[in-house]
């Protein structure tokens, strides 16, 4: 497990955007049926103990079956009902796009209220959370998840979207995470997974919501989603762009044998990651990127090395 990833992971989620939100949150509503679903497979625990970051709840499961195991602490509302089928949609799509996460089916989601606002994922490759895909999600409000929509999907959303950044294709970490930081990748993964599931309405509010954001990186007014992602998204081929990028990652970038599989040896530079996404397009991005991000001359000497280095990459 590379700890300065997960590390840097934790702390951009806790003070992102999207964490922020997690603290608006309203409350929410579920509860589980008695049986715990029809799963053929060996049960999730019952309960779960916390011991990762400053999280020390004893979690009790309230549902689960093949796709999904949900955890509430002892704060939560169990007449919540929306987590189960809306998050095994959302992994079962994601499965389906980028392919598995380690040998267990289940995606695991933890619902805190009243304490540790924000959120933060974790892995098949982290003994942090016993080697789970994890989404842990909490809310300073007492009342928190009862909505079920809004942003109450969008912050559990976001935080798969990290198990995706940092596990697909089995290899561990995230090159680009120091690129594009908590949240923009996660901009265009949340819209492509309301589009998969049909929820146009979600998708349109969520574009509107993030189409004219601007951040400050790499150049001040820099627009992520409106002038690099849902170009490349919208233009060569939806998910599977996305997927694309995931699965030149895993073939070319440079990785290293841990335990329990592989992960990437470092971050990529500017230029390795024009490269990399003009792979998965099919196409040169330089005047995309050229739009999004300006262009310099270290780009110019970046992008030209990565063309070198990774000939295996072609467009």
């Amino acid at each position: 497990m590379n700890k300065a990833w997960i590390k840097t992971l934790l702390i951009g989620l806790v003070v992102s955007n999207m964490a922020a939100a997690c603290s608006k949150n309203k409350t929410s509503g579920y509860v589980s049926p008695a049986g715990g679903g029809a799963d053929t497979a060996v049960p999730p625990p019952a309960t779960w103990q916390e011991h990762w970051l400053e999280h020390k709840q004893l979690l009790t499961r309230v549902y689960y079956d093949t796709s999904i195991a949900v955890y509430f602490d002892a704060d939560v509302n169990r007449a919540i009902t929306w987590p189960p089928n809306y998050l095994a949609n959302v992994w079962n799509y994601t499965k389906r796009v980028y392919g598995k996460f380690g040998n267990e089916t289940r995606l695991y989601a933890i619902f805190h209220a009243g304490k540790y606002s924000g959120g933060h994922p974790s892995t098949y490759f982290d003994a942090s959370h016993d080697n789970r895909n994890v989404i842990d999600c909490g809310s300073s409000s007492a009342t928190a998840w009862t909505a079920g929509t809004g942003n109450d999907l969008d912050l559990t959303t976001h935080e798969v979207g990290h198990i995706v950044e940092g596990a697909s294709k089995g290899v561990h970490n995230s090159p680009a995470f120091g690129l594009w930081g908590d949240s923009k990748w996660m901009e265009i993964y949340i819209y492509d997974v309301y589009k998969g599931l049909g929820m146009e309405n979600d998708a349109t509010r969520w574009y509107n919501l993030v189409i004219n954001g601007k951040d400050d990186f790499p150049v001040a007014n820099t627009q992520w989603f409106k002038n690099w992602f849902y170009p490349i998204y919208t233009k060569y081929g939806g998910a599977k762009v996305l997927n694309n990028y995931f699965v030149l990652l895993s073939k070319h970038f440079p990785k290293k044998t841990i335990d329990g599989g592989t992960e990437y040896m470092r971050d990529m530079n500017w230029g390795e990651f024009f490269h990399f996404w003009s792979g998965a397009a099919g196409v040169n991005l330089k005047a995309q990127a050229t739009t999004a991000f300006g262009w310099t001359a270290t780009y110019q000497q970046q992008f030209e090395n990565a063309q070198a280095d990774f000939p295996g990459i072609t467009y």
